[in-house]
């Protein structure tokens, strides 16, 4: 129970860090983003004084409190779940806006890590078990991708498939001629599928080769250990000593790596997202930093960090249940 505790008590000192830093990093930003929204004010006619300090109130950057007045607002205005008002996106809340590019993100983040960590511990597997196989002999290409820029690989990709042969669409979400909005149809989903996948196919191509050399090497390592002489001398099948006994202690550092590359999911693709104008949380935040955004790259960044401190957490949590000298150490 005190491994558990120590634990907890870690990472909500770690969380009130991470909401102090997010605070405090955009207010020391260049710009100001009522000097912003009233510029595009005043396109329209003069702005009074009451007009700022409106704004102001609605922004919640009153230039008139204290820091450590903006702090408390700040912290109080997380708990009650306000999250502000968006200046790129004015006069949505940061809240909606938030909940209209997650679930893109994580669907195709999501989906493609899934997706390169499957194929990428499979493909290991079997290169570490029959060493000096092409499939071992394919390892440093891929590993050369994972060090191939995102954005060069999406923009050949994008040249390829989205230009040349037109294979894909070459930017959006879904197809905004033939959908207004998000619906549950068949015909939407196809959509959606016909949109991410050369995003999806990026992101997977760039990172399969780290999956499958880690899983490779500890193949390598694992092959060596007693119990797997010990049941090549009981006689057993080749596959149930690969699949039962190397490959199910081998992926156990993998597993770990990909429960923490789950809390990263949020973060997204920035890069990517940008790329191929994918309505994501990647694109929400470059359009908050272009436009000085505090409140929805306060919101973004707090989403990022809950779900990398929530899957870190989960992560020490099961280390302590899986392996007791951990608990013992503490």
């Amino acid at each position: 129970m005190r491994y558990f505790l120590q634990k907890l008590g870690f990472y909500a000192v770690a969380l009130w860090a991470a909401l102090t830093i997010n605070f405090v990093i955009p207010r020391l930003m260049p710009g100001d983003p009522v000097d912003i929204m009233l510029s595009k004010l005043a396109t329209k006619g003069p702005v009074s004084p009451a007009t700022r300090e409106a704004v102001e109130a609605l922004l919640g950057t009153d230039s008139s409190a204290s820091w450590w007045q903006q702090y408390v607002d700040y912290l109080h205005a997380l708990v009650t779940g306000d999250l502000g008002t968006s200046v790129a996106y004015f006069p949505a809340g940061v809240g909606e806006i938030i909940g209209q590019t997650l679930p893109w993100t994580v669907g195709l983040i999501g989906l493609s890590t899934v997706l390169s960590f499957v194929i990428g511990v499979g493909l290991g597997t079997f290169a570490g078990w029959k060493r000096g196989s092409w499939l071992d002999n394919l390892i440093p290409f891929t590993t050369m991708l994972q060090s191939v820029p995102y954005f060069w690989l999406a923009l050949l990709l994008l040249f390829l498939f989205g230009s040349i042969w037109q294979v894909f669409p070459l930017n959006g979400g879904y197809d905004v001629w033939t959908y207004a909005g998000p619906e549950l149809s068949w015909g939407f989903l196809g959509s959606v599928v016909q949109h991410g996948t050369l995003p999806a196919l990026t992101i997977v191509i760039s990172s399969i080769g780290g999956w499958m050399l880690g899983m490779r090497n500890m193949m390598v390592s694992t092959l060596s250990e007693d119990y797997i002489v010990t049941a090549e001398a009981k006689g057993l099948r080749p596959r149930r000593i690969r699949m039962a006994y190397a490959a199910r202690n081998a992926v156990l550092p993998s597993v770990s790596g990909f429960a923490i590359s789950l809390g990263f999911v949020v973060a997204g693709s920035i890069v990517t997202e940008a790329v191929f104008s994918y309505p994501g949380v990647g694109s929400a935040l470059l359009m908050a930093v272009n436009s000085n955004d505090y409140a929805l790259m306060q919101g973004v960044f707090l989403v990022i960090t809950l779900s990398v401190l929530g899957a870190n957490l989960i992560v020490d949590l099961l280390y302590g249940l899986i392996d007791p000298r951990t608990r013992a150490r503490t």
